[in-house]
């Protein structure tokens, strides 16, 4: 499964990762598992509108220099016309027809994202270079694995230093997490873990998770 690269603060729009299913994860095997010199100090994510400031049904307005082009081909296609050259005169109001059809489309519609947070603590003397990590979500009572979304961090963290990243991606936490609303209701019975996978230190060394 490809993970989703992260580079100093800035976030990138990330393509899709699949959603994955299986048995439930223990926890605790996890969590024995992690980094002794990397302290994972929070996470979250959270459901986030794109072009909500757009009003697919809102009427076209022509701003002063539309007007003023508009009434300019006009004027163009009517020289023409007076010198004999209709041929000029339509390829005008050709250009005039089609540049209204592209005024008048409708914005693009909204649509949901999905932004994960993590913040580290670097508590080793080594330089952290890149670290991959997984966000887990299963279920609160059967303890089934819903989704589980994989992420790389290229961020240097020094010795002693604290460090947010952010990821965007398209990709839902789990499947009952629904991609057209924005509904409080959907984390309940929603379990949540970061799991540490493998950390690459600036002077070449890797830490995997067994």
């Amino acid at each position: 499964m490809r993970r989703i690269p992260a580079l100093g603060c800035l976030v990138f729009w990330l393509g899709v990762s699949a959603l994955a299913q299986g048995a439930a994860t223990t926890t605790a095997q996890e969590s024995a598992a992690a980094p002794p010199d990397v302290v994972v100090l929070k996470y979250s994510w959270t459901k986030e509108r794109i072009n909500w400031q757009s009003d697919p049904f809102a009427p076209t307005v022509e701003n002063m220099a539309d007007v003023r082009r508009r009434i300019g081909d006009q004027r163009r296609a009517e020289r023409a016309r007076a010198t004999g050259s209709s041929a000029e005169a339509a390829r005008i109001e050709q250009e005039q027809r089609s540049e209204q059809v592209i005024r008048a489309r409708p914005p693009a519609p909204p649509r949901y994202a999905f932004r994960y947070k993590i913040s580290l603590r670097n508590a080793g003397a080594k330089a952290i270079k890149e670290f991959d990590w997984d966000y887990v979500f299963t279920d609160a009572t059967s303890g089934e694995v819903l989704g589980r979304r994989e992420f790389t961090g290229v961020e240097k963290i020094a010795p002693g230093k604290e460090k947010e990243l952010n990821f965007m991606s398209p990709s839902a936490p789990a499947q009952r997490i629904s991609l057209q609303s924005l509904d409080k209701k959907e984390r309940d019975g929603l379990n949540e873990q970061v799991v540490l996978v493998r950390i690459l230190y600036e002077d070449g060394t890797v830490w995997k998770r067994p």
